[in-house]
């Protein structure tokens, strides 16, 4: 049975806000379903015994739940003909209105959202794609694969793509606990890092002292990290690897701009040509140097100066005047003064304490504080205004979704 999608321009309201939403049935056979309803007494439960789960959360009342149900259905049954094995693959709904908790547990700020576990662990990407049976499939076909590629000469090892982040385990054996915390690992952050393993003899030289991991990070000479952990302990060596694979400067792009956004932090934006990476790299040892303290209040990022020149033009910027620095606070954008005054002890540290105290909003439309002017000098009350967000643009679509609240801006 094929099922089409037509979404039309606008969203839909909760009872609460509009006091006009009615529910509607659903447009399937709950009897055909193999969809499996959570509640907080079995979540964990199935979770927790699912190799993957795909949970959809959703609310009776908004349209767009409405239109995906019949399609996570049947993604679902054509699933379960592929992995019939009911801890295989797990398809799973939550009714956010008649289990509130659970949705403040995850934090769903709209409806439907399509949420993946591994082991009960929820993966901070959640499903974007095309809500269609065909992409759902091939979502989870995807996800069923092995993320870790089998070596079987150490000569492959020397032509790997250092432009991206490989993470490398040397086992005695595949059968073993050592590979298998590795694999979970690996099924996680597969997204982030290149996972491969190599075995027996072929990882006998580099297991001089037992089963053994080492990063490799981006560059050709950059030098290799060891993991000094027990490789038995999931929680050690899934946070090691995590940091190696998540760097604290990500790259913004159109595909991860919603992802991004969705976060809810501001952006703390290095706008450079693609091939400047000298700039990019004075970037991140200052972001290290001074911000790392603020992790977790605004997200780091770096941008391409050709593939964002709309964002730059709103700044009064292109891509000729590159490197260039700018917070977006999602209501204005804000640009740092000098990108040479970059390694000035507490320059780019102040900048954003300015954001987080109201200063640069302030200063934006009332000129500079009092505090900052030169005894003598008379204060004057400069209105303007500062470009707005252009980044917002790129949160999650209100033709796609229910958005529950409207997130608090600086």
């Amino acid at each position: 049975m094929a099922v089409i999608l037509c979404f039309r321009k606008g969203f839909c309201y909760s009872e609460v806000q509009t006091g006009s939403c009615t529910k509607v049935s659903w447009l399937f056979n709950p009897a055909r379903s193999e969809i499996t309803s959570l509640d907080s007494g079995n979540i964990d439960d199935i979770l927790n015994n699912a190799d993957v789960a795909l949970v959809n959360f959703y609310a009776d009342w908004c349209r767009f739940s409405q239109m995906l149900h019949p399609i996570f259905e049947e993604a679902s049954n054509v699933i379960k003909e592929e992995y019939p094995d009911k801890n295989q693959v797990v398809f799973a709904r939550v009714d956010c209105d008649q289990h509130s908790d659970i949705a403040q547990r995850y934090r769903i700020s709209k409806y439907p959202t399509l949420k993946l576990f591994r082991n009960g662990m929820m993966m901070k990407r959640e499903y974007r794609g095309q809500r269609s049976v065909t992409a759902i499939a091939d979502y989870i076909r995807q996800q069923k694969s092995n993320p870790i590629r089998e070596v079987q000469d150490l000569e492959e090892i020397t032509s790997l793509d250092r432009s991206r982040r490989n993470i490398i385990g040397y086992f005695e054996q595949k059968d073993s606990d050592n590979y298998r915390t590795f694999e979970r690992v690996a099924n996680i952050l597969h997204d982030d890092c290149v996972f491969l393993s190599a075995f027996g003899a072929i990882s006998k030289a580099e297991r001089f002292s037992g089963d053994n991991v080492i990063y490799k990070p981006p560059g050709e000479n950059a030098p290799d990290m060891v993991y000094l952990g027990s490789l038995t302990n999931f929680d050690l060596i899934y946070a090691w690897t995590q940091d190696k694979c998540v760097p604290l400067v990500r790259e913004i792009t159109f595909e991860n701009g919603e992802e991004l956004t969705e976060e809810g932090l501001p952006f703390l934006i290095l706008f450079h040509m693609k091939d400047d990476l000298e700039s990019l790299e004075k970037f991140q040892q200052e972001v290290a140097r001074q911000l790392i303290g603020e992790k977790g209040t605004i997200n780091f990022l770096h941008a391409d100066c050709d593939k964002f020149r709309h964002p730059l033009l709103h700044i009064q910027k292109t891509p000729a005047d590159c490197p260039v620095i700018a917070i977006d606070s999602f209501r204005h954008m804000y640009v740092f003064p000098d990108f040479s005054d970059l390694s000035v002890p507490g320059k780019l540290k102040q900048f954003v304490l300015d954001l987080h105290s109201g200063k640069l909003h302030r200063e934006f439309h009332h000129g500079p504080d009092p505090t900052d002017v030169a005894p003598g000098q008379p204060i004057q009350d400069l209105a303007s205004s500062p470009p707005e967000s252009s980044f917002q643009k790129l949160a999650p679509s209100e033709h796609r979704y229910t958005l529950l609240r409207e997130k608090d801006e600086l």
